[in-house]
């Protein structure tokens, strides 16, 4: 049974492909269909009556729906992941059909890195994540509008800090000599609170979607460390799936660009900063939470409550980590480095806690 390798280039209007057979076969024969479920049907439907096929394109914006289709039409398929594609550095010509002909190659070779392709469940519950991101963001925004045009009036709160009851009481009652000015900030005031129900009304339904039972025990293992919340461990589990394709902690450091940078050459070993490969999102994450570890308390209420119910080994593998990225941390600030370097240590060190807990490693 013969094998066909095909190299896709895909764009919204049209699929440049490239295709392959088995051995030291050189002859390439290209095509151009319409990016649409029916021409990719009825191409892919054609090959797959002479034999095996194997396919690719590059990872990006159009999401997983044509790898789904071709899936589900018996094809097999590689996504492949954008940094991890081969290319010679003196070409500097590129065009749809060499980039579907260097595909169909580099499949062929066996060189490509296919990504993770995650459930339609994960990727739907992984969109809602990051929209109630969004919505957070946006807030942010429009509060700290809010108050640099109070600084530009001049206008400043002295009865504590910000956002309180006290606060939104006074900002109700403050009078302006300009009626203008009432309006611009009624209207913001108006904005914050449409922002500020979205989210919360996001935020109830991330509680929700942690509550079904395939995010439950997940969700539970995440959150008894500090600093990760239910946003945070969904996150991770939508976007990572099953925690056991990395085969060790350092491998899954490395997925989220956490690992130092290097160039080495001869008897020279130089080291530079992070890679920053890999999954940005998740990465900017989890430094989000290694800022936590700046102290521990593993009394406090809200850490308290999310590890109710928590399997005890978790719960002390937890309580390992968290001393032991604290004491790292400090150790470092000692050593005169900045604390964003200090933080960055302890959340590639956290990504390592967090492999751990999810792979069952908490002996």
């Amino acid at each position: 049974m013969s094998v066909q390798y095909v190299g896709m280039d895909v764009d919204k209007q049209k699929i440049v492909l490239a295709r392959l057979g088995s051995g030291r076969e050189t002859k390439v024969i290209e095509h151009v269909i319409a990016n649409t479920p029916s021409a990719v049907k009825k191409y892919f439907a054609s090959l797959l009556g002479g034999g095996e096929v194997h396919a690719t394109y590059e990872a990006g914006c159009f999401g997983f729906g044509l790898y789904r289709q071709l899936s589900a039409m018996g094809v097999s398929v590689v996504l492949a992941a954008p940094g991890l594609i081969p290319r010679k550095p003196a070409d500097r010509v590129k065009t749809d059909r060499r980039d579907a002909h260097s595909l169909s190659l580099a499949l062929r070779a066996g060189q490509l890195v296919g990504i993770y392709v995650p459930t339609q469940q994960d990727e739907s519950v992984r969109d809602y994540l990051r929209m109630y991101e969004a919505f957070r963001g946006d807030l942010r925004i429009c509060k700290q509008r809010i108050l640099q045009f109070l600084l530009r009036r001049s206008l400043c709160y002295d009865g504590g800090g910000p956002w309180t009851v006290k606060h939104r009481h006074w900002l109700s009652a403050l009078e302006f000599e300009q009626p203008r000015d009432r309006q611009t900030l009624d209207m913001y005031l108006s904005q914050m609170q449409e922002l500020e129900a979205k989210c919360a009304e996001a935020a109830a339904e991330v509680e929700s979607i942690a509550a079904q039972d395939c995010y439950r025990q997940q969700t539970k293992k995440l959150t008894a460390f500090k600093g990760i919340k239910t946003l945070i461990a969904l996150s991770f589990i939508t976007d990572i799936g099953d925690f056991r394709r990395f085969a060790n902690a350092r491998q899954f450091m490395a997925y989220l660009g956490l690992v130092p940078s290097e160039h080495s050459s001869g008897n020279k070993r130089r080291q530079g900063g992070i890679t920053k490969a890999g999954n940005t999102h998740l990465r900017r994450l989890l430094v989000e939470a290694a800022w936590h570890y700046r102290s521990y308390h593993p009394s406090s209420r809200d850490l308290t409550e999310r590890r109710r119910g928590v399997a005890a080994a978790v719960l002390s593998y937890a309580n390992r980590a968290g001393r032991r990225l604290n004491r790292n941390y400090m150790h470092i600030l000692l050593r005169g480095k900045r604390s964003q370097v200090a933080v960055t240590a302890v959340s590639r060190e956290l990504a390592g806690f967090l492999w751990g807990a999810m792979t069952d490693q908490v002996a």
